[in-house]
């Protein structure tokens, strides 16, 4: 089929020149113009899919961008994006200088609210339904989540505040039984009795004073349109629920929901996913996490797992699949989660509390207040940390150091490759009295053979990788492979030492003296924010004991990095091999010429 109704709109209000009749051929062209573009450029692909009609509704019931329009999370709105003006460049993105994987304030007007992080939506909706009703506006205000992001603790908290309000809201709530993995929860088996009309209590919804409609067919077109212009002309805090199918109109989407809510390259007819490598890879550090739990619990049944509603991408779901009883995905919950373990660890549990590294700022009062004042054994596993990628500003795990570095009783460790974070789970295992936090990257390692026997590592205690003469380079993560490259191509070699620091809190403040007793200049590698990080550290240990050492810091700028590739975002931030390479010659002119 061309897009021969596709190709005339631009913006909404060409959109609303159609008739309805044509609208249903529309949503197969948009269905088609998504799956085409993320087939060979990758992205979020099921959930676009399933809300392609209530896309095209909602655009063409109401006049965005006057009245306000806000996806939950985001993974959901490509056809929001192509009907609003990025049409012509939506194969840009998720690229480096394209458009942003999700929607943002700064790249269009229709994008009412930045999203990334899930449940937000109901809350800054209403925000701005109460402000237009001071300003004396008249316009609506439509909030889309879905079943797994609405049992999110904020989506409660703005609902609980709306429906004692006037406010001229609509929440939609796209009930799809999935999110990333499966949904779950209480939450969960009263939407699917709902859909089956078996639920006997109260409707929830109406118990917190929203005007309730559904559930309705989601992708209905006319059966959409009638009901959004029903709702359209009802006062106060409204709430439809609608029932749709993550990856309609592609039928592997449909089938394995979990794989294609983000499958990489595929086959846009066949839906085929693109054939692997038989070449044998590293593991991903997840899946070292992964497999390595399920060996430890098999041996120590005090151990327990938790993840908020990432089994798959945190690799829990093997725990899950083997020791079913003691590994617990609790939905969109990251401040649940972490009281949850603290709970569990007054109780001589040894909770793994498995969290993407962006997810836990959501939870960082629980972090403090609850484990770290309270001094409990709960072992973060921050999953994404540093730079993730194509996600962008709203996942990259570049805060985590610094935002934990400050919280006293709390240690920090970054394993540099696969065997440390397989080392470091065995240690603190053994028993430890005190919260650590254990930070990893996404994606894979660079070693093969990393199912060695177990080690004991000492905690706060780095590693010296090579003695130098001149300068020494401290680092701590996986960029430890970025700097052994470098070191391997520089002509001096005998110059540089370098060294593995491992741990952010507590430093090995003996070898730290060592070294600036030893070396002329410092250089500090961090994947993560310079500021209050790694780094900052090491400038404060040097000022407390009055080193006067060149240190030259290099890690993430102040500032929010967009999408691209990890290769290419170490690149402009300069922690690629090539960059150190730079800094190390540098270093060394300066030496030269002091």
């Amino acid at each position: 089929m061309e897009n021969t109704l596709l190709n005339k709109i631009n913006l909404p209000e060409d959109l609303r020149q159609l008739k309805t009749d044509d609208l249903p051929q529309l949503a197969q062209e948009l269905r088609d113009f998504i799956i085409n573009i993320v087939a060979v450029k990758e992205g979020h692909l099921g959930a676009s899919l399933g809300v392609v009609e209530l896309t095209i509704a909602l655009h063409y019931v109401f006049n965005t961008p006057k009245d306000e329009l806000i996806w939950d999370v985001g993974h959901q709105a490509y056809g929001h994006k192509i009907l609003t003006g990025r049409k012509a460049i939506f194969d840009t993105n998720r690229r480096l200088n394209g458009i942003s994987g999700f929607p943002k304030r700064s790249e269009s007007e229709y994008d009412s609210f930045g999203v990334g992080h899930s449940s937000t939506s109901i809350s800054a909706a209403l925000g701005m339904a109460i402000a237009s009703q001071l300003n004396g506006e008249d316009k609506h205000h439509i909030a889309v989540i879905g079943d797994a992001s609405i049992a999110s603790g904020m989506a409660f908290e703005g609902l609980n505040h709306a429906g004692v309000t006037d406010a001229n809201l609509l929440v939609i709530l796209n009930d799809n039984a999935i999110g990333i993995d499966p949904s779950v929860g209480a939450l969960k088996q009263y939407l699917t009795n709902v859909k089956k009309g078996t639920e006997k209590q109260d409707n929830i919804f109406e118990a917190l004073k929203f005007n309730y409609s559904g559930p309705i067919d989601g992708h209905n077109l006319p059966l959409l349109l009638s009901e959004l212009n029903r709702l359209k002309t009802v006062k106060g805090p409204k709430f439809l629920h609608i029932i749709t199918t993550k990856g309609k109109g592609l039928k592997q989407a449909e089938l394995d929901q979990v794989k294609y809510h983000a499958p990489g390259k595929f086959d846009a007819k066949t839906g085929e996913l693109a054939s692997k490598s038989n070449v044998k890879q590293p593991p991903k550090f997840q899946d070292v996490f992964g497999e390595t739990i399920v060996e430890l619990a098999l041996k120590n049944n005090k151990i327990v797992g938790i993840t908020p509603a990432m089994p798959t991408g945190s690799s829990l779901k093997f725990m899950m699949e083997t020791i079913p009883d003691r590994a617990f995905d609790v939905g969109i919950a990251e401040q649940h989660a972490v009281t949850l373990a603290a709970g569990m660890a007054t109780q001589g549990l040894i909770p793994f509390c498995n969290i993407y590294s962006t997810f836990l700022q959501r939870a960082y009062d629980q972090v403090i207040h609850d484990v770290a004042l309270q001094n409990l054994p709960v072992i973060f596993c921050l999953d994404r940390s540093g730079l993730v990628g194509e996600d962008g500003a709203t996942h990259h795990g570049v805060f985590d150091l610094a935002y934990l570095n400050c919280i006293p009783n709390l240690v920090i460790f970054a394993p540099s490759n696969a065997i440390a974070l397989r080392n470091i789970m065995y240690t603190v295992q053994l028993g430890i009295d005190y919260p650590i936090a254990i930070r990893y990257p996404r994606g894979r390692g660079h070693l093969l053979n990393w199912k060695k026997p177990f080690e004991i590592i000492e905690i706060g205690k780095g590693i010296c990788i090579k003695k130098g003469n001149d300068i020494a380079i401290l680092s701590v993560g996986t960029l430890l492979k970025n700097i052994e490259d470098a070191m391997a191509l520089i002509d001096q070699k005998e110059s540089v030492g370098c060294y593995d620091m491992q741990f952010v809190k507590p430093l090995d403040e003996n070898t730290l003296h060592d070294i600036f007793s030893t070396y002329k200049a410092i250089i500090t590698i961090e994947d993560g924010t310079i500021l209050g990080g790694f780094a900052s550290s090491i400038l404060a240990f040097a000022n407390t004991n009055n080193y006067k050492q060149r240190i030259v810091t290099l890690g993430i700028e102040n500032q929010f990095i967009e999408q691209g590739t990890v290769e290419q975002l170490q690149h402009l931030q300069q922690l690629d091999p090539i960059s150190i390479i730079k800094e190390i010659e540098k270093l060394l002119l300066f030496i030269k010429n002091s």
